[in-house]
């Protein structure tokens, strides 16, 4: 018996990180869904990213007020957690899940909980650049998530690798990571033109920020991986001590 325990695969076990992001996800969206309709569009307004919310010249025309520095700041961080349906959400949680429990494993719960966030600011930083002055909300991890995707594939060399293990990552310009990538771009047009997996409400993530998202999981696997290692590295020069 306890052999077969130890010839488990770590990637049939999901990381407590990814379950603790998937329960943030499904609270915000019930609290979304229980909302009477004022409030939800508040919540909207104020945590959705608004393009027009930093353009000097739609703000002056349309005499709007940005709001405060937090107000400006926060939107890139709290649109991921928001999500337009019921649809966009377990889309996300399904893509999420896997990808999520790579990453997590390779990285550790707070690296990876860094790492999503950060792929979700690059996500909306892209948008902002691709569309700016829109007063087109972003809402939705999907672009987060395409960025642990990203990072996933560069991982998947090392599929059943113990927790916290060392190892290089497949490089960005292998042959199975360009073809991953080139799937990957494809399947992110053809949603971003039909609008799969968006449902309705709030607009979802636009292609060419899973794009965004994507490429900056593709950089950031490796720094990100180099601070894992670190750490590791200092916690048991730690315990020697």
């Amino acid at each position: 018996m306890a052999f077969v325990q130890d010839q488990r695969q770590p990637f049939l076990r999901v990381p407590n990180s990814v379950l603790a992001l998937l329960a943030v996800l499904a609270i915000v969206y019930a609290a979304e869904a229980l909302a009477s309709p004022l409030t939800y569009n508040g919540i909207i307004a104020r945590f959705a990213f608004y393009p027009a919310r930093y353009s000097a010249h739609f703000i002056s025309a349309h005499h709007v007020d940005p709001g405060s520095l937090f107000d400006r700041t926060i939107p890139f961080i709290s649109h991921i957690f928001l999500h337009g349906s019921l649809t966009h959400l377990l889309i996300n949680s399904v893509w999420l899940l896997p990808f999520g429990s790579i990453v997590a494993r390779r990285f550790g719960g707070v690296l990876f909980f860094a790492f999503f966030l950060v792929c979700g600011v690059a996500v909306v930083t892209t948008y902002l650049a691709c569309n700016w002055g829109s007063a087109v909300p972003v809402v939705g991890a999907s672009g987060a998530v395409s960025g642990l995707m990203a990072a996933g594939f560069r991982i998947l060399r090392y599929p059943f690798a113990t927790e916290g293990a060392s190892g290089p990552l497949e490089p960005i310009f292998s042959s199975r990571i360009v073809l991953w990538s080139a799937i990957s771009i494809l399947v992110f047009v053809v949603a971003g033109i039909t609008g799969l997996g968006a449902g309705p409400g709030p607009q979802g993530i636009a292609w060419q920020d899973h794009v965004g998202g994507y490429i900056t999981g593709l950089l950031l696997a490796g720094p990100f991986l180099a601070a894992r290692n670190w750490m590791v590295g200092e916690s048991i020069e730690g315990k020697a001590a």
